[in-house]
């Protein structure tokens, strides 16, 4: 009988090796939801040779303090693995053979050494990496003054770094405004002072000064005085520094007021000299830069107005010449995508297509016209202007399949190409300038991505990363995008989560988790936590109306699930949902309408809307005014609509709840205090409703999941036994009767 096995038909011999090997695979469990790796803040040198970034897991954010959220004095930079990556061989070199906190990366010009700051106790330093050496050295700054966590910006010659630091008294009244609202003994708090209390230790948290440090000798030059400034850039030929300004005025609960904006250059070659591009007004205006920043072009009333660095002459580009007849002009309005890479043209965008004007203003065409039904023409977002001027490249994503990649428009033939489309995510396009190499985060829409290097063909993509190999091992869902109607006959779109080992005729629990619009799939975490529980896991999109958002819920999500159960997929007296904070929100809110639910859990959601006002002091008014015109969609004030403010507050319909509920919160939520969602544990609780509150002493926004690692396990393992129990109840109540 030796080597028998020889005798038997491959085909059963592959059966059996495919059968073993599905066997082999193990759940994913907490822990490993913990060990997933990702790459952030990756930088690409400009030559495309070398690429930076930080490895790490779900352990770097575990040692978050958020009781100290608006503290002057934490720094706290997510830990990790730092890596430079050699895009040529795929070598990965590590310049701290531990864990490091490293932030704001920046290659040099000849792309042979990055700068990044280093946190080391309560600061941040200036470090370089000098890759031929392998050596990192730090610039010791004169004064050694306490840096900023910002960009960092070279020089065009490479000699020196412009880095954004704190005057030297800053701390002090930073800390005693935040030591005033935090440890009293007495907080004052008068309307009658133009800020918010917590407006002002803001305000003051945003004040920087830009030094321009010499590499070579660390000696520091103040080029900007303090001040808040959005954004500051140096001219590729180093003759001009240009910033931009905020200044706010008061606090303000209406949108686009209480703040004063300012755009301005400054000469290197007199550092005196000051010229304003934009003087202080309460309109904020984008400027669109070139890439030498010699020339700026921005939108007004509609019309693109285009200036050169230096020069005070602006020129209406687009003024009549879109079309001859006089109402067609009226309706175009114009929006900038791009400045061509020799600078003489401008990609414009409108209602009505793509438009090409040159920067002289002579010649303005559209050069592709949108699609008529534009809400099921599929998206696009330009990523590449080739160098010849020749081609446009857009990345690609059609709205009701998932059918994505890249595309590339021929503006000489006026033809549109694919060049690469398939059901995978693409996301994260860097492009270096001096190389048609590109990088790019891949994913196979279930797993976890990785970084892969390709140029602008597509026809070949090499890997670069492969941070999660263990992964085939474990049994990972697999996602399926649905089609359903909810209650009003519009057609939504829900992503579903299929359980591991799924078999086909058998009915299963579901859980849905609940926020707004979802489409695009990807890795994610719950997710697979919950397909390893053996349950469908449902992310259903909803339909929210501004002054209404309570309904959209009850009427999007039964429809998806009642769809589910109607295909014998699921087991009708099997269906919970959660969500986390405005998902939060909209759980406790459904419930009060519908008991179509075993369970339901609030992760770090509000419940009472009305309190919600006043009740996240650190933050400003954002309570108001997502209330009033933002993501709560009220639709006015408190004292103009109380009526829909009452409609959804669920605390006080809590007396309609049939459906299990878990609260979970964490003590150190600056974003949704534990002490709103608190509010419904009481009143059910008072009503002899099934409730329980969780709220994580060490956590802040998620409970548990944003909280310790031991918080992480527990938080996780609560709510698997949580929908478990009720999943279960009815069927122990029929074997004990």
């Amino acid at each position: 009988m030796k080597n028998s096995y020889l005798k038997l038909p491959l085909l059963v011999i592959l059966i059996c090796f495919v059968s073993i090997t599905k066997a082999q695979k193990t759940n994913f469990t907490v822990s490993d939801a913990i060990n997933v790796k990702s790459i952030s803040n990756s930088t690409l040198s400009d030559d495309g040779r070398y690429l930076a970034g930080i490895i790490s897991d779900g352990r770097s954010r575990f040692g978050v303090d958020h009781f100290r959220f608006q503290d002057p004095s934490y720094i706290n930079v997510f830990p990790g693995d730092f890596v430079i990556m050699d895009v040529n061989s795929g070598t990965m070199i590590y310049p701290y053979r531990a864990q490091s906190q490293v932030t704001s990366f920046a290659w040099s010009p000849d792309s042979k050494e990055l700068a990044f700051l280093e946190q080391k106790g309560e600061k941040l330093h200036l470090m370089i990496y000098e890759v031929a050496r392998k050596r990192i050295r730090e610039v010791k700054i004169g004064g050694n003054p306490l840096l900023a966590n910002s960009n960092l910006t070279w020089t065009p010659e490479g000699k020196a770094m412009m880095v954004h630091a704190r005057a030297s008294d800053w701390l002090d009244r930073a800390m005693e405004l935040y030591n005033e609202a935090t440890k009293g003994p007495v907080v004052v708090y008068d309307g009658n002072k133009p800020f918010l209390k917590w407006d002002e230790i803001r305000n003051t948290n945003a004040l920087t000064k830009v030094l321009r440090v010499d590499l070579a000798t660390g000696i520091p030059q103040e080029l900007l005085p303090e001040s808040n400034y959005g954004g500051v850039y140096l001219s590729d030929d180093n003759q001009f520094l240009i910033f931009n300004e905020t200044y706010p005025l008061k606090t303000s609960y209406v949108r686009n007021e209480g703040t004063e904006y300012q755009v301005a250059y400054k000469q290197l070659s007199n550092p005196d000299s000051m010229h304003i591009l934009y003087k202080k007004n309460k309109q904020r205006r984008n400027y669109n830069w070139s890439e030498s920043k010699a020339k700026f072009a921005w939108v007004d009333s509609g019309y693109v107005y285009v200036q050169t660095l230096g020069q005070d002459d602006a020129k209406n580009l687009t003024k009549g010449k879109a079309f001859t007849d006089e109402e067609k002009k009226k309706e175009v309005k114009f929006s900038i995508n791009s400045w061509s890479p020799s600078e003489r043209k401008i990609l414009l965008s409108s209602d009505k297509g793509y438009w090409m004007v040159d920067a002289q203003g002579e010649n303005l065409e559209m050069v592709y016209e949108f699609p008529e039904d534009k809400d099921k023409a599929p998206s696009l977002s330009l990523v590449n202007w080739s160098d010849d001027e020749r081609y446009l490249y857009f990345s690609y994503s059609e709205k009701d399949a998932w059918r994505r990649g890249f595309v590339r428009y021929d503006l000489q033939e006026k033809e549109m190409e694919d060049l690469i489309l398939d059901h995978r995510l693409y996301s994260g396009v860097q492009k270096p300038k001096k190389s048609d190499k590109i990088i790019l985060n891949l994913s196979d829409g279930d797993m976890p991505g990785d970084l892969v290097v390709t140029d602008w063909s597509f026809k070949e993509i090499k890997p670069l990363t492969n941070l999660n190999p263990w992964l085939a091992d474990k049994k990972m869902t697999r996602s399926e995008l649905i089609t359903y109607r909810n209650v009003d006959g519009k057609e939504m779109k829900g992503i579903l989560y299929y359980p591991v080992d799924y078999e086909e005729g058998k009915k299963y629990p579901l859980v849905c988790e609940v926020y707004e619009t979802f489409f695009a799939n990807g890795y994610n975490r719950n997710m697979n936590l919950f397909a390893n529980q053996g349950y469908f896991a449902l992310r259903p999109s909803v339909d929210l109306e501004m002054g209404y958002p309570g309904e959209a819920w009850v009427k999007g999500i039964t429809a998806a699930i009642n769809k589910l159960v109607d295909e014998g997929k699921v087991d009708n007296d099997k269906v919970g949902v959660q969500g986390g904070s405005y998902g939060g929100y909209a759980t406790s809110l459904l419930i009060t309408q519908t008991d179509r639910f075993a369970a339901a859990i609030n992760i770090s959601g509000k419940v009472n809307i009305i309190s919600f006002l006043g009740d996240s002091p650190k933050i400003g008014t954002r309570n108001y005014t997502a209330a009033e015109y933002g993501q709560d969609r009220i639709g006015g004030t408190l004292w103009d609509e109380p009526l829909k403010y009452l409609a959804t507050t669920a605390v006080l319909y809590a007396d309609r709840i049939k459906t299990p509920h878990m609260i979970m919160t964490g003590e150190g939520d600056w974003n949704v205090p534990g002490t709103n969602s608190r509010e419904l544990y009481y009143a059910m609780r008072r009503l002899g409703k099934d409730v329980v509150w969780v709220n994580y002493l060490n956590g802040g926004h998620g409970a548990g999941a944003a909280s310790d690692e031991s918080d992480f396990h527990d938080h996780w393992n609560r709510v698997f036994e949580f929908y478990e129990k009720h999943f279960n109840k009815k069927e122990e109540e029929g074997e004990k009767e």
